[in-house]
């Protein structure tokens, strides 16, 4: 029996991606700016933190939408760190330092931080250490199976003004006679310059994990489901999916047609050749666990549903009311998964609406689920996401990256919901989002989970995403000022009711 249940007790923690942390940078990183929140952490009693996917991203931003399964993102790069190794000069860094504090400039950063790291490339270069060309060469060697055609990938995009691969001129748009094109001395400067930050980037991210270890913090992280069709993996591997000997999409993903929207969802990345490739696609997704596993101790799968079934739509669509549906790779592809990594630690994405399949295998498979606070209001008192209805093994949320914060949901929410929420919580609705920080971390779920909007009581405009908005997402960060007071104000509380929903142990408090 196939069975990926949790033999573990109870926690809580904080959902904040890597980009919304303070920093004197633009955005946040995974070096200074994360060992102040690892301090919040303790402080607070968390032993979680969820992040998004550290991909380097594209248009519109999303970490949902990256160039690549496996590479970081050279973004979150603690800059400094490579003045002290004379990298770059202090005076590099002033172009970062003018950026907001308090919101991600995505276009800036795109202007900047590319040509500071071809800096440093060429600084290493020239004085770099024995030490450190060596571990350079390893690395390079031990990834090679992502990291040749990656940075490749990410030349010619340069090389062709940033258009999708499957735009490129037709000698280029198959990954194996592009790789065998001798590239002008620029477009091969970018390439070992994207390796170098590649390196950099994972030798930076083994000391945030070994410190997260040290301070008795797991990291929580996310995989979606689906690639971006402009990805290095989808050029390098076509085969793994439905495409045309082109490179354009036969089918692609989205969501049927329901209740909240009558067009559905047209996502448009390009689907798994589940059934004609089944050998290679489970292969890659061997590679894709096996990294993320190394990077994270737990793993959320987004969109879980379409491991049952999923939405296949003719890529010519305009919308997603012309698909039907396809069986997913279902039970088998997690025992498959159980066998080669039997101490994986995982968790589905179930929220929306499922199908019977899709419950079904999440039950058999006994993974923990989702459930999220902001549903659970102006339905029934048998609605999955009150309190009292929630499944020990889950993990409960006040909100997620794609909601609304606590507070800016009570605000736009319907007076019959708002009086509901006050009778259900014995509240008079002033603060919604610690009466709903204290009902999660008592229930009975055995992880609690917080976006830090929520802690610090911040309104609709801080919210992270707005699903269907195509520009001004991701763009939130959280202030040195806003982390400084949640610890000095909230901390001590949130400590408490942790040890008092039995979610930290006495000596730990």
């Amino acid at each position: 029996m196939v069975d990926f249940s949790w033999k573990s007790g109870r926690g809580a923690g904080v959902f904040l991606h890597i980009s919304s942390l303070p920093s004197e940078f633009g955005i946040g990183n995974i070096g200074g700016a994360s060992a102040r929140f690892f301090d919040y952490l303790e402080a607070s009693g968390f032993s979680y933190w969820q992040i998004c996917p550290l991909g380097p991203t594209g248009f519109g931003d999303s970490p949902y939408q990256t160039f690549s399964a496996f590479a970081g993102n050279p973004y979150f790069i603690d800059y400094s760190k490579l003045v002290e190794r004379g990298w770059l000069a202090d005076f590099d860094l002033n172009p970062l330092r003018s950026l907001s504090e308090t919101s991600c400039d995505f276009g800036a950063l795109y202007g900047i931080l590319p040509r500071l790291l071809g800096v440093a490339y060429s600084r290493f270069l020239e004085s770099s250490n024995l030490a450190d060309r060596k571990s350079f060469e390893n690395f390079k060697k031990k990834n090679a199976f992502w990291l040749d055609s990656y940075s490749l990938f990410a030349a010619l995009k340069s090389l062709f003004g940033g258009v999708p691969w499957y735009n490129w001129a037709p000698e280029f748009r198959d990954f194996k006679s592009a790789k065998n094109c001798k590239l002008d001395e620029a477009a091969d400067f970018i390439r070992n310059t994207v390796k170098f930050g590649q390196w950099v980037f994972f030798s930076q991210y083994a000391e945030f994990k070994a410190e997260a270890k040290k301070r008795g913090i797991s990291i929580f992280g996310d995989l979606p489901i689906f690639l971006g069709h402009d990805s290095a993996d989808v050029w390098a591997n076509p085969e793994l999916f439905e495409l045309n000997k082109d490179g354009s999409a036969r089918n692609v993903a989205g969501v049927a047609p329901d209740y909240f929207s009558a067009e559905g969802q047209l996502w448009g990345n390009p689907l798994y050749d589940w059934a004609g490739h089944k050998r290679d696609v489970y292969d890659f997704w061997r590679r894709r666990i096996k990294a993320c596993l190394d990077m994270y101790d737990i793993i959320r799968l987004d969109h879980f549903r379409g491991f049952a079934d999923y939405w296949s739509i003719p890529a010519k669509s305009n919308d997603a009311r012309k698909g039907r549906w396809r069986l997913g790779p279902g039970i088998e592809f997690f025992d498959y998964l159980k066998k080669l990594f039997p101490h994986g630690k995982f968790v589905a994405e179930d929220l929306g609406i499922l199908t019977r399949r899709a419950m079904d295998l999440r039950d058999k498979i006994k993974i923990p689920a989702m459930a999220v606070l902001q549903f659970a209001f102006g339905d029934s008192p048998e609605n999955p996401y009150l309190p009292h209805n929630i499944r020990r093994d889950c993990v409960y949320y006040t909100g997620t990256h794609d909601n609304n914060t606590s507070c800016g949901w009570y605000a736009g929410a319907s007076e019959s919901v708002k009086d509901e929420f006050r009778r259900y919580f014995r509240a008079s609705g002033d603060v919604p989002n610690w009466d709903m920080i204290h009902a999660v971390m008592m229930s009975c779920a055995r992880l609690a989970i917080f976006p830090m909007q929520d802690i610090i009581g911040l309104g609709q405009d801080c919210r992270m995403n707005t699903p269907g908005k195509s520009y001004g997402n991701w763009q939130w960060r959280l202030t040195k000022a806003q982390l400084s007071d949640a610890e000095r104000w909230n901390s001590p509380y949130l400590k408490d009711i942790a040890y008092l929903s039995g979610r930290i142990s006495k000596q730990k408090k």
